[in-house]
């Protein structure tokens, strides 16, 4: 009877997978798909090729703290935000910033 265990046991971990790998996208991938480019810098949010997209920004508790809707193809927008760390969704672009 032990032996009929250890050859299940080794037969199971035979094709049992070794390792699970998440795919994530990654930045040059996420944004050739969709087209939307997206940086950040001094507080100001500067958006390309999101004409007629909607910027919603989130606190981390979820809560949505502004909605501006993009209506032209290259946008740049001043950040009024307190610190803290918030959630920029534009399309399917979400990006994480730190307001110092």
């Amino acid at each position: 009877m032990k032996k009929f265990y250890i050859i299940a046991f080794t037969l199971a971990m035979g094709f049992a997978p070794l390792s699970v790998l998440a795919e994530t996208p990654t930045d040059g991938i996420e944004m050739s798909v969709s087209g939307i480019s997206l940086s950040i810098k001094d507080g100001n949010v500067h958006i390309v090729g999101a004409n007629g997209e909607v910027m919603e920004i989130f606190n981390l508790t979820g809560t949505k703290v502004a909605t501006i809707r993009i209506d032209s193809n290259d946008k740049t927008f001043a950040l009024n935000l307190q610190k803290g760390c918030y959630l920029i969704k534009v399309g399917k672009i979400v990006r994480k910033i730190s307001v110092q």
